[in-house]
């Protein structure tokens, strides 16, 4: 697929490196997350280390890939918002990587995906019940290890922490009722991505600048921030999860199609209108009554794909992409902070767009 640049041409600004922040976040969070999933009971602690590439299935020591990491790395950058040490942020970025993999993890169990990361999903190799039991540890955790902090800030965190899940749950209830319809509006489809992955990058956004004393007018517009580039980041992940090239992103091709998700290039199809999108939604209407459905070949497959982007769907949701980029670039502004910190979430949300897994 096409990387899909930013929408305008960036400020001049101090290169960044991306991969260096990145690569901070998840040294930082890594060991003490960790040591969070060692509290867990057995099988469960095994389990968890399987989930994020610390093992592999036999109990062996590996060096799994262990994502992008994203959101840890925003965690202790929105700590240095308020001047504090980026390892201020360590408790805030460690809690919403919990918060993630508990999703992941039953995420991938509703949704029957068998492979995440170039690797066989939980439930494949440990089953459904340790899937979801470990998946609700995680979440247990995540709180835990805010509140040991014992600080007023720590309260905060939480709280701004469990509001997230809560909408990330509620998004994962919209997608999976979506399956079922034949039509979803885009509005309900931005909602929807809007809580499952837009909230919980609002989280990961403020955070650490919340656990660093930051006020409310701060870490509300560093959670604006955060929601529209979790607008942008699954805009892209809905482009990638029909188009994408299976050996980046590790799952199957056309895996969304597989799946029947109403992820924003079919809805944006469905809705544009001519001879395509019609098309489109009578084979969707077809498919979604079909017996057969799972022995569809690629080229089925691959023709319902060529549909969604001769009706338009491919390209609106790259300029989706983009247009999301740009506000939570502008929401910014709002906030006080070293030029350094500014350029580097600029440069976050650049990556966030630009990228092929």
């Amino acid at each position: 697929m096409p990387t899909v640049p930013p929408a305008s041409t960036p400020v001049p600004r101090a290169a960044v490196d991306v991969t260096a922040l990145l690569e901070r976040g998840r040294t930082l969070a890594t060991p003490v997350l960790r040591a969070a999933v060692d509290r867990l009971a057995s099988p469960m602690d095994t389990v968890a280390a399987y989930h994020f590439g610390w093992i592999d299935a036999a109990g062996n020591p590996a060096d799994g890939d262990g994502g992008k990491a994203v959101r840890p790395a925003l965690a202790v950058l929105s700590a240095e918002v308020t001047g504090a040490a980026p390892e201020v942020g360590i408790p805030g970025a460690v809690a919403v990587e919990l918060v993630h993999n508990f999703s992941l993890l039953h995420d991938d169990l509703m949704d029957g995906d068998e492979q995440r990361r170039h690797r066989d999903t939980v439930w494949k190799v440990h089953g459904p019940a340790q899937a979801i039991l470990v998946g609700d540890a995680l979440f247990a955790l995540a709180n835990e290890i805010l509140l040991e902090l014992g600080t007023v800030e720590a309260g905060r965190a939480t709280r701004r922490l469990t509001t997230a899940t809560r909408a990330l749950i509620d998004g994962q209830a919209q997608d999976i009722s979506y399956e079922h319809r034949d039509r979803v509006s885009v509005e309900e489809c931005l909602e929807m991505e809007g809580n499952k992955t837009g909230a919980l990058l609002a989280a990961s956004s403020s955070i650490g600048a919340v656990l660093g004393g930051a006020d409310d007018a701060t870490a509300d517009a560093l959670e604006k921030y955060g929601y529209h580039l979790g607008l942008a980041f699954q805009a892209i992940d809905d482009l990638l999860g029909i188009w994408g090239d299976p050996d980046a992103t590790g799952k199957q091709t056309w895996s969304d199609l597989r799946q029947r998700k109403k992820s924003l290039p079919v809805v944006a199809a469905l809705a544009a209108g001519g001879a395509a999108s019609e098309q489109l939604g009578e084979i969707l209407a077809a498919d979604a009554k079909s017996s057969d459905f799972e022995n569809f070949s690629e080229e089925e497959f691959a023709a319902r794909a060529a549909l969604i982007e001769q009706a338009g769907g491919r390209d609106w949701t790259a300029e989706e992409a983009r247009r999301q980029h740009t506000i939570a670039i502008e929401a910014l502004d709002a906030v006080d902070m070293p030029g350094r910190v500014r350029d580097a979430f600029t440069a976050l949300a650049d990556f966030v767009v630009v990228r092929k897994r």
